[in-house]
């Protein structure tokens, strides 16, 4: 009898669940016993945390012959329903047609989505970096900018949420704003937290560090206020102050997908399916959660993935090793990723790179600045899609620590 893998999702976790679990049936010698689907919109990975930067040529690689390569097939579509007792699944192709899927492992690796409180005026008025299409619009707004009124508003941005997409969006700016404005240009950039300081997770070092930075940029800070409204020519904050700006850019957190929410078992707050040591959801005995859509911990001190590429890559390749080794007879593998680093892009500054739960500064300015470079433009691409090159990082221990 033949078996049936499917993976929902083709991000960093989707697509190294797909790698991992090909390589664990090809290392098990059952290739013939056991198919691999993965489903999602296009076969492509968009590189998420790049979407901030100007230029947004190749965020989203085909991965069509890397899944060819080492015998995965592709669905373009959507899932849209999981029945867990069934085994089944609705997916509606991206021809239009639904059709069922039956499997017998099911991953679901479909990612987050940016969280959009009911503010008034931000579904319409506000843009944001989260996926492809939405950069973007970012990118031609901004590239429109030149023809509207030279008015403060039009050389105003203001970026809420100051999390690490918010401060790499930010520090990024000022710069992109004056290559199509102008160095004359009375350009204002407006980093917006509501927490009383920026970075609220960086830790006290890391955070000195940033705001000089970012001042060093030319871009300015205000804490402590929520925003309460946007409209075409402005925001309102919670302390009464309005900033006249024309480009809000939204990066206030983030959501598991709607699908997690379809399989049973404990939900965190962000939507995350709580998983056991090997990615099971709970309560489940042949789903395995993975990527944004996972509450996982990553080391045995109370510390729990992050919705992070960095998390992402090393969830995909434990779930997808996982569900393959429960059909071919393999030892499950554990998930662990006690080592958490983070190397925040700080524009023309430089970048700042750190180690630690408790964030410790390991390089800054252009030496971190080097290492981001070679992080976003090498080590998060897809492999090449030569079968043997990717099975031998795709094992599930395998992580990249620069």
């Amino acid at each position: 009898m033949r078996h049936h893998i499917v993976i929902a999702g083709s991000g960093f976790a989707g697509t190294w669940a797909a790698i991992s679990a090909a390589r664990a049936v090809a290392l098990a010698g059952k290739e013939g016993e056991v198919d691999i689907t993965v489903v999602s919109p296009s076969a492509n990975m968009v590189i998420r945390p790049r979407l901030y930067e100007a230029a947004i040529e190749n965020m989203n690689p085909d991965i069509k012959p890397l899944l060819d390569a080492i015998g995965v097939r592709h669905v373009a579509g959507m899932v849209t329903e999981i029945s867990p007792d069934a085994h089944r699944l609705a997916v509606a192709r991206a021809d239009g047609s639904q059709v069922p899927m039956s499997y017998d492992k099911f991953v679901l690796a479909t990612g987050s989505q940016l969280f959009t409180p009911p503010i008034p005026g931000l579904r319409e008025h506000a843009f944001n970096v989260d996926q492809l299409d939405n950069a973007r619009k970012l990118e031609a707004h901004i590239a429109g900018l030149p023809a509207r009124a030279a008015t403060q508003a039009r050389n105003t941005v203001v970026i809420a949420g100051s999390g690490l997409t918010g401060i790499e969006t930010a520090a990024d700016m000022p710069a992109r704003l004056r290559a199509v404005l102008g160095d004359d240009a009375a350009i204002r950039v407006v980093l917006v937290e509501q927490a009383s300081v920026i970075g609220p997770h960086l830790g006290a070092g890391p955070r000195a560090v940033v705001e000089e930075a970012l001042a060093e940029c030319g871009v300015e800070f205000v804490v402590g206020a929520a925003v309460v409204s946007i409209d075409a020519q402005g925001i309102e904050l919670s302390s009464g102050e309005r900033i006249e700006t024309e480009t809000v850019v939204w990066t206030a957190g983030a959501r598991a997908n709607a699908l997690a929410a379809q399989i049973p078992g404990e939900h965190d707050r962000l939507g995350r399916l709580v998983a056991d040591a090997y990615l099971h959801a709970q309560g489940t005995s042949d789903i395995f959660v993975t990527g944004d859509v996972a509450r996982a911990a990553a080391d045995d001190l109370g510390n729990v993935a992050l919705m992070s590429c960095q998390h992402a890559l090393s969830l995909g390749r434990v779930a997808g090793h996982n569900a393959a080794a429960e059909l071919v007879d393999l030892p499950l593998h554990p998930y662990s990723q006690p080592k958490y680093v983070t190397c925040l892009d700080l524009g023309p500054w430089g970048a700042l790179y750190t180690e630690g739960w408790e964030p410790q500064i390991s390089l800054m300015r252009e030496d971190a600045k080097s290492l981001k470079r070679e992080i976003t433009t090498k080590w998060i691409y897809p492999p090449a899609p030569d079968r043997d090159a990717a099975f031998a990082v795709a094992n599930p221990d395998f992580v990249i620590v620069p």
